[in-house]
C-alpha cells in the first residue's frame, strides 16, 4: 500500500438514480485506475425535461494509490 494518494473529480451519469451514477463513475474510472481507495460525493444534479428527472448526475472525487 502507498503513502501518497492522488484524488481526480469525475462525473458519472445515469437514467436510473445518484447512485447508479456514481457507480459508474467509480466502474470507469477502475478499468484504468488502479488501488482505488475511497470515493467521496460533492454533488447531485439532474437534468430534467417535461417536468421529470431524465438523468442523474453525481460528481466524485476518487482517491487512489500512487504507486512509487
Amino acid at each position: 500500500m502507498s503513502d501518497v494518494a492522488k484524488v481526480i473529480e469525475l462525473v458519472g451519469s445515469s437514467e436510473k438514480s445518484w447512485e447508479d451514477a456514481a457507480q459508474n463513475a467509480v466502474k470507469t474510472a477502475a478499468k484504468t485506475l488502479h488501488g482505488i481507495s475511497g470515493v467521496e460525493v460533492t454533488n447531485m444534479t439532474a437534468k430534467v425535461e417535461d417536468g421529470k428527472i431524465v438523468r442523474y448526475k453525481t460528481t466524485v472525487k476518487v482517491a487512489f494509490a500512487v504507486e512509487s
